[in-house]
């Protein structure tokens, strides 16, 4: 019996995947929940332990307790391994000590690392996730140091050492953890262009991807970007640019945000607030204080999400890309779905229509439960559900009224939307097989 169940866990790398990461919030809950990982020295609640080590894990930022007054040094360090791990992936981090330690990786581990790192292939997969790691660790050490450079100006050399590698880790992996303290996030930053500007380029290159970030180092070599970093790019680009323009005109005579501010830090925050959620997390308003119409905008944006690859979650940026040209392609009676000048095969639009239907059915059923057990506001609920479900970690301030139940299933998003509904499908249940017939061919009526 004890075999059959070893055996299906370990059945598909989907499933390994989601096991990974179940136990790694399993773990830390249990570290989280020790006297020592608290300033009180009394014990973390259970509930309140796996509601703050899925958000770490699942990089959200999601916060019910104040991380600066609440946590102890042990446990916020408890919190960065956590969010370096599930920014990375625990596989990517596991190769890493394989490396070390001299070990061949299996042909499962490949597999598992395909499926983590979301490649078609296995060619080459060894290789990407070396250069993932170095990219990373390089990038979050030089952030961790011009983060140093600024907090210096205000606490000691070892403190702004500190403050600088969370930070650099928790933005580059599109965490959202901060040490500021009382849930104000950047907020004393909004008018502060090096720490705005220094945050927003962390979280973008943490969003694009890992395949991106690869094809950009090696772009004086090759001197050609593949064809999905092209997409990754300009779709990027264009929803930042979106997203800033949008929360710009929205917020731009509100007292309670940017009213106050001179038109460059209102600038600054509307890029900031676009970039974040993309799945950082990250503000210098009070989100809570942000228009209906800036909510609503937000929650679009944090639907479409990061990119493939990345630490961040939503649909992704190609998945929102492919379904517009199918769409464009509809409105002009085309039947091939092209994208950059070139055509998108028929599997792909099929998968990004299943990822966006699966994420719409998940957030909506959660947003209709939460509407009878929260007694909260419903743009307030749809905003917690969509900064849940993109691993987002941006709150219109819900987040510590929620009830038991309410945080129970805030943690299920959270880690469905890290893993991928389509993950979480494979994984509960059997990857079918490419079938050898077809049906006969029924006519409906559309539209």
């Amino acid at each position: 019996m004890l075999k059959k169940i070893i055996g299906w866990l370990y059945a598909s790398p989907p499933r390994v995947l989601t096991i990974g990461f179940a136990v790694i919030i399993a773990v830390g809950a249990l570290l989280l929940r020790l006297p020592i990982s608290t300033v009180s020295g009394e014990p973390t609640p259970w509930l309140e332990a796996f509601f703050v080590s899925s958000s770490a894990t699942c990089v959200t930022g999601l916060m019910r307790l104040d991380t600066i007054a609440y946590f102890s040094v042990f446990g916020r360090w408890v919190m960065l391994v956590l969010v370096q791990l599930g920014g990375l992936g625990f596989m990517t981090m596991g190769t890493l000590f394989a490396f070390f330690a001299g070990r061949r990786l299996s042909l499962k581990d490949r597999l598992v690392l395909q499926e983590a790192m979301n490649q078609g292939s296995l060619e080459g997969i060894v290789r990407l996730v070396k250069r993932v790691l170095i990219y990373a660790l390089c990038i979050e050490a030089v952030g961790a140091l011009l983060f140093t450079f600024r907090f210096m100006h205000e606490m000691h050399f070892r403190q702004a050492l500190y403050y600088g590698v969370f930070h650099s880790v928790s933005f580059f992996n599109n965490g959202g953890f901060d040490l500021f303290g009382n849930f104000r996030s950047m907020a004393g930053y909004v008018g502060d262009p090096y720490m705005n500007l220094l945050s927003i380029v962390l979280v973008v290159l943490g969003g694009v991807g890992f395949v991106v970030l690869s094809d950009l180092v090696e772009l004086p070599t090759r001197r050609k970007l593949s064809y999905h970093s092209k997409v990754v790019l300009w779709v990027s680009a264009f929803l930042i640019v979106l997203g800033t323009v949008t929360i710009l005109i929205f917020e731009y005579t509100n007292e309670l945000t940017f009213g106050p501010l001179s038109f460059g830090d209102k600038l600054l925050a509307a890029a900031l607030q676009s970039v974040s959620t993309r799945s950082a997390g990250v503000s210098t308003v009070d989100i809570g204080s942000l228009r209906d119409a800036t909510q609503f905008a937000m929650v679009l944006l944090m639907f479409v999400g990061a990119s493939p690859g990345s630490t961040g979650g939503g649909i992704k940026t190609t998945a929102f890309a492919v379904l517009a040209a199918a769409v464009w392609a509809m409105l002009r009676g085309r039947t091939d779905v092209v994208l950059l000048g070139l055509r998108i095969e028929r599997a792909k639009v099929n998968r990004a229509i299943t990822v966006t239907m699966l994420s719409l059915a998940i957030v909506i059923t959660s947003v209709m439960i939460l509407s009878i057990t929260e007694k909260q506001a419903f743009l307030l609920i749809l905003f917690e559900v969509m900064s849940a479900y993109a691993t987002v970690g941006l709150s219109a301030g819900i987040t510590g009224d929620l009830t038991a139940f309410g945080q129970i299933l805030i943690i299920v998003l959270m880690f469905i939307g890290r893993l991928g509904p389509l993950t979480m499908t494979y994984a509960l249940g059997t990857k079918s097989g490419r079938t050898l017939y077809r049906e006969a061919e029924g006519r409906i009526i559309i539209g």
